[in-house]
């Protein structure tokens, strides 16, 4: 399950881009906490210790704010386009015990069967699960299937609890025979059928 992370939030009073170019400056991350009804808080972040936070899908953070506490679910993080630096993140308001919908990374485990690969149509899943539960990923094992073989989110167990919100069926992983694999396969039938051929003309 996705760790609770702690954080300590300042409200922010100034706005716009020179503001928020003046945070970066000094290491923090400008974000906005929304939800539930709430009036948004905008808010600053501590720079490191964000970005260690948001490398986990789903990054669930209690926020103390003010001598307050609020949990709050990473929603969105944008990212300067070049340089790749965080340039601010929405927070939704969540409270214990309550159903979020997320998207779950899918994570393929195991070996398909030999001469096979396997081909991941979706990356992640919808799910409605608990807020303070988020799992970190679903694992899918192709471990031995053949090719042809095909895996719809209806086919994966998901944690005690969690509801699917993707189409059931859904195309998650197929199972493949590389085309090369395919020719070679050919070439070599076809090769053993000639020298067959050849041998039974000599024997002729």
């Amino acid at each position: 399950m996705a760790d609770n992370f702690k954080l300590s939030a300042e409200l922010r009073t100034k706005f716009g881009k020179g503001a928020a170019r003046k945070l970066r400056a000094a290491d923090k991350i400008p974000a906005v906490l929304y939800g539930h009804g709430t009036e948004p808080q905008h808010v600053s972040l501590p720079g490191h210790e964000t970005m260690l936070i948001v490398r986990h899908a789903n990054a669930i953070i209690d926020l103390a704010i003010e001598g307050g506490s609020q949990l709050a679910l990473v929603k969105d993080v944008q990212r300067d386009p070049v340089r790749q630096i965080i340039e601010h993140i929405d927070l939704v308001v969540v409270r214990r015990g309550e159903k979020v919908t997320v998207d779950v990374p899918v994570v393929v485990e195991g070996e398909s069967f030999s001469g096979t690969i396997h081909v991941q149509e979706e990356s992640s899943l919808s799910l409605l699960v608990e807020a303070t539960a988020i799992p970190e990923h679903i694992v899918v094992s192709v471990e031995g299937l053949e090719d042809g073989a095909q895996v719809h989110a209806k086919d994966i167990a998901l944690p005690a609890g969690a509801e699917l919100e993707t189409d059931p069926e859904a195309l998650v992983v197929t199972i493949t025979t590389p085309r090369g694999n395919v020719e070679d396969e050919t070439a070599a039938d076809t090769a053993e059928g000639g020298a067959a051929a050849a041998d039974e003309a000599a024997a002729e």
